[in-house]
């Protein structure tokens, strides 16, 4: 019998259309396989009760002729996102057990549509990182291996520290390694300069970062709230074509909304890039780039390019200035977000003698490393004669960030291509012990696109000499993810799928 955990999303979809397996039989084998995979730690709760009530009822409805476009398909939820009587914890211990009495939008429009939840995914503490390392759950671990692996030290290493594996990528780890090791078959994920892309890079999977307001944000934990967006990671374009038809949409609960209509994204999977002008960035060639991600981006232009696209050099000039910009909005938003995490209303709380050393002690065990770093750095650049000589002088940078895209995409470029990381997915402790500035380059080629509000499709573009998948980005016009869909569905055709060996 055909693994059923194997098949696409879209390929699921036909064999439930078609009668060939039910939803229960569907997520079964999906709760079988997370079961068995539960060293990677891609789940931080699993919820079989409720995934086979609502693959049963989803059973039900497609018999009574009332299917959704996404009926019977089961997926992994991010902690990030906010579920109904379900615990979500944003994978930080201050919110230790919350169980929201309310459900994210995206979710929502997702069960809406026939979706089944089959657990929470496992992500960086509150969305801050870059390696899925800085989970209060521990990390995550890459279901992909290198070639020359051995097999015996590995699963050695699974059963302790985990150190030596490889990062999924961050912050959406969890998300990227259960679509990876097919443990369901699509994720939700968020973006905040470039959670949903990196992790997607390392692990051979498909992820988009809709444009800003393209997603409701209402019901997900905030980190940054002018960068945060919601998007999918899937095993291929077409399907995550098809959760971000399900995913998008105005939400009169969010202000940064948009109010626009949902395209029919799957209808741009295929469709012919001719003529299309495609952008390759002279600032992204950053110092000591790799010749395997150089190669990578031009093998990348050469496919859009037979495919009938044109491709141009174009200039970006205020690149360089996008991630120490970054890492001075992101924090200050992160900071002021956070400040509600104080063990009054909800979550954990440490006693103290009075209220200011009750919020002393509850933060201070509540918030790991990484979040308490953020959280300084927001607070001291948003903080009296420094607020203008740091915070105001980023989002002045942030502005011409935009303006560079905007003047790009006057002079007739449809998209711009470049690579999605500086490299292949990394060992566990390998950065997260040495410098952090280190570990925050990996968004080097992300963070642009959360700057300038733009969506962002990564995808296999290739592998690295050891076999490991590397990542090509594609970044299009505001509101125009379905020509990056139609531009990634040529390159995956040439690229095919990255698949991984059960070796756990």
């Amino acid at each position: 019998m055909t693994d059923l955990t194997a098949l696409t999303l879209d390929e699921a979809r036909k064999g439930l259309i078609e009668g060939k397996f039910t939803s229960v039989e569907l997520t079964k084998a999906h709760l079988t396989a997370m079961e068995a995979a539960r060293p990677l730690n891609a789940y931080v709760l699993e919820t079989p009760e409720k995934a086979l009530e609502m693959a049963a009822a989803s059973d039900a409805r497609r018999a009574n002729g009332k299917a959704g476009r996404l009926e019977g398909i089961p997926l992994g939820i991010k902690d990030l996102f906010a579920t109904e009587g379900t615990r979500t914890t944003a994978c930080s211990r201050i919110l230790g057990n919350f169980v929201p009495k309310y459900e994210s939008t995206v979710t929502s429009q997702l069960f809406r549509d026939g979706a089944v939840m089959l657990g929470k995914l496992n992500n960086d503490e509150f969305a801050m990182g870059s390696s899925n390392e800085t989970s209060a759950f521990g990390p995550v671990v890459n279901p992909l291996k290198p070639a020359n692996w051995d097999t015996a030290k590995a699963k050695s290493a699974l059963a302790s520290d985990r150190k030596g594996l490889l990062v999924p990528g961050g912050s959406s780890g969890g998300s990227s390694a259960a679509v990876a090791a097919n443990l369901c078959l699509g994720a939700t994920a968020t973006d905040t300069g470039g959670s949903i892309r990196q992790p997607a890079a390392f692990t051979g999977t498909v992820g988009i970062k809709p444009t800003y307001g393209r997603c409701s944000r209402w019901g997900i934990v905030a980190f940054a709230s002018s960068l945060d967006q919601a998007g999918p990671i899937a095993k291929t374009v077409r399907d995550a074509a098809v959760l971000l038809t399900s995913m998008a949409g105005h939400d009169p609960k969010d202000s940064t909304s948009v109010e626009m209509a949902v395209p029919d994204f799957e209808a741009a999977v295929g469709k012919s890039v001719a003529g299309k002008t495609i952008g390759i960035p002279k600032e992204y060639r950053v110092d000591g780039m790799p010749a395997e991600i150089e190669a990578l981006w031009h093998k990348g232009a050469e496919m859009l390019k037979a495919a009938g696209a044109k491709v141009v050099d174009v200039s970006l000039p205020h690149t360089k200035y996008a991630l120490p910009a970054y890492y001075i909005v992101a924090p200050a938003e992160a900071s002021s977000n956070l400040a509600r995490y104080d063990g009054v209303r909800y979550g954990l709380r440490v006693p103290g003698k009075d209220i200011v050393d009750l919020y002393e002690k509850t933060r201070a065990a509540g918030f790991g490393r990484e979040v308490k770093r953020r959280i300084m750095i927001g607070t001291y650049v948003l903080s009296a004669g420094y607020y203008d000589a740091y915070y105001l002088r980023a989002q002045k940078i942030r502005t011409l960030i935009k303006k560079d895209f905007e003047d790009v995409y006057a002079q007739g470029v449809d998209a711009i291509l470049t690579p999605a990381t500086p490299s292949a997915a990394f060992g566990i402790a390998e950065k997260a012990d040495a410098d952090p500035v280190e570990m925050y380059l990996n968004d080097i080629f992300t963070v642009t696109v959360n700057m300038a509000g733009l969506p962002g499709l990564a995808l296999p573009g290739g592998t690295d000499a050891s076999g490991l998948p590397l990542g090509l980005q594609l970044i299009g016009r505001p509101f125009d993810e379905e020509t990056l869909f139609s531009l990634g569905s040529v390159i995956e055709d040439q690229v095919g799928r990255v698949t991984t060996a059960k070796w756990w």
